[in-house]
């Protein structure tokens, strides 16, 4: 066997690998064996990235076609920008030159044929179908993000779905964010925010809302957050996520859902009165500590009565967001206008469960007589509103039920941060229909616009507005469970301060711990008995850690029946209201 087979063998079981024991357990970081990589090594052009052990962990995420509009496929042509090794599961199968196009068609026996663009056959795979890029990236032919064609590090999974098969980029988290920060946030918001911006991003693809499929964790649009690939990075950007590895928002031990929107308004949301529960689909939601509603001027009264809401989004009073286009907006509709909107609208918003009693197709919306707002959220966000019609009357909750209701020229609103302004005429007849609104996206956890105008023109630190964003949280690496079946975890991470804690949950007693940080080596025993009262040890590793990226590895202790918890705080909780 050739070197280059070998070589694809072990980038095809990497792949495979890796993603089985995420799967398994999530806090593992699977790590290529030294014996296969030295045998990877023999290749002289195998470069860095692919001879290293990994150094974060993996995620799957979901490719989508060209504008987003599908996730399915039932063909498709990758290339790689150097040579690409197609594999079937875990054995490779052939390598190809740089640029040269493999189509992929799901047959009518669910198996995979592979052909060359001329119709030359290859081979049929009963899949999943395997691609990895060595010593370079991965295309997929006529797809452009960003006005770019499309590539990718890490490997390609084509893996069947029903009469389909999804596209799923397996990729190591760093690498995935490099994609995903510059296209989420403009680089001009300066690097302070993009740090932050790296790390709700972090966050969001490790402990997201709700898996995406079955076959990936999220996917590449806004559904998700948008990842456009490697060729749409920047410096700046890798930067910010080069300067946070490994960092993530924490509270009270667990990963926080790191929300974020473009613009608030002024006024975050809780996320309770924005997000339905996504299991049992309740509205409003259970609260989440770490995102309350709160306002960018401390003492700024709530907006959860119409009168406060009209006063405030007719304003502009002073706000981190005052440079978003969408800080303050306006939309307008006659009544006819809005009936229109309305009578077209309706059916789509209560297949969601949150327009009652139900409007559906075929059924005639009467005169509009009243738009009232039932609830608002702290933020003035529309929680319920009520649409009143000389023929019966609609309940409407949730804030992208409303916005997508309530279109103006096709588009949906900006926000649910908005107050209406009825005019009548004589005979008391709704004459004119006005909104004043502020905000752009559903306004929980970090406004983007807010982020950026404190990061570069107030010049503060990326913790710092993390913490305005994100009550209570403190900041660290992700937290792991060390225990029988996974007894030795290593993450990296990257310091620009002098604290560091090392933080152990000792629910079932462990003894003691072996930590290596940065090549030096301890083992630390830990306190037991007490029932429960010393559950929790703190270990203090300031004068280890050093400025830049750190190495520590977790060892557990053998003979040992139970877990730890652990994690690595690098900022202390704040619980000030202040940013200064």
């Amino acid at each position: 066997m050739d070197i280059k087979t070998k070589l694809g063998i072990i980038l095809c079981m990497f792949a495979s690998l890796q993603t089985f024991c995420m799967a398994q357990n999530p806090y593992v970081l699977f790590r290529i064996p030294r014996k296969t990589l030295d045998i990877a090594k023999q290749a002289p052009e195998v470069v860095t990235q692919t001879t290293s052990e990994p150094t974060s962990e993996v995620v799957r995420v979901g490719i989508g076609t060209v504008g987003f509009k599908t996730y399915l496929y039932n063909n498709v042509g990758i290339y790689g920008t150097s040579e690409i090794v197609l594999c079937d599961n875990n054995t490779a199968i052939k390598t190809f030159p740089a640029n040269t196009n493999i189509n992929v068609k799901l047959n009518s026996a669910k198996t995979f044929d592979i052909t060359l663009d001329d119709g030359t056959k290859i081979t049929t795979l009963n899949g999943p179908v395997r691609f990895t890029c060595p010593t370079g990236l991965l295309g997929v032919k006529g797809l452009k993000r960003a006005g770019n064609n499309a590539l990718y590090h890490g490997a390609f999974e084509i893996k069947k779905v029903g009469g389909y098969f999804n596209l799923i980029n397996i990729i190591e988290v760093e690498d995935y964010l490099k994609g995903v920060v510059p296209n989420e946030m403009p680089v001009t918001f300066g690097l302070n925010a993009l740090k932050a911006q790296s790390v709700a991003a972090r966050n969001y693809v490790l402990s997201p809302r709700t898996k995406a499929s079955n076959n990936y964790d999220v996917v590449d649009s806004v559904a998700s957050q948008v990842y456009y690939g490697a060729n749409t990075e920047k410096s700046l950007s890798n930067q910010a996520v080069k300067e946070t590895e490994g960092i993530c928002a924490i509270y009270d031990w667990n990963l926080i859902l790191a929300q974020y929107s473009s613009t608030a308004g002024g006024y975050t949301e809780s996320y309770s009165q924005s997000f339905s529960d996504p299991i049992t689909k309740a509205f409003p939601s259970k609260d989440k500590p770490y995102l309350i509603a709160k306002p960018d001027i401390i003492g700024q009264e709530p907006l959860n009565t119409d009168e406060a809401a009209l006063n405030y989004y007719k304003s502009t009073p002073d706000s981190y967001d005052v440079r978003s286009p969408y800080y303050r907006w306006q939309r307008e509709w006659t009544p006819q206008e809005l009936h229109d909107v309305l009578q077209q609208n309706l059916p789509a918003q209560s297949a969601t469960g949150f327009v009652k009693p139900a409007f559906n197709k075929g059924d005639t919306l009467g005169n509009i007589i009243n738009i009232k707002v039932n609830k608002r959220g702290n933020s003035g966000k529309i929680v319920e509103m009520e649409i009143v019609t000389d023929a019966g009357s609609y309940r409407v909750q949730k804030e992208l039920v409303v916005r997508r209701l309530m279109t103006k020229s096709g588009k949906a609103l900006p926000s649910a941060n908005m107050a209406f302004e009825l005019t009548r005429d004589v005979d008391n007849n709704l004459s004119d229909i006005k909104v004043y609104g502020g905000g752009f996206g559903h306004g929980v956890g970090m406004s983007q616009f807010g982020a950026g105008f404190m990061g570069k023109e107030l010049n503060i630190p990326y913790n710092k507005i993390l913490q305005h964003y994100y009550t209570g949280i403190s900041l660290g690496t992700k937290p792991l469970v060390l225990s029988q079946s996974n007894k030795l975890v290593t993450q990296h991470f990257y310091n620009s301060n002098n604290y560091a804690k090392i933080k152990i949950d000792n629910r079932y007693d462990i003894s003691s711990l072996t930590v290596k940080l940065n090549g030096n080596e301890q083992k630390i025993e830990l306190p037991t008995g007490f029932g429960g009262e010393k559950r929790f040890t703190e270990i203090d590793v300031s004068n280890i850690i050093k400025q830049g990226r750190n190495e520590i590895t977790f060892v557990y202790p053998s003979g040992e029946q139970g877990a730890l918890k652990i994690y690595i705080e690098l900022v202390k909780r704040d619980d000030n209201d202040g940013i200064w």
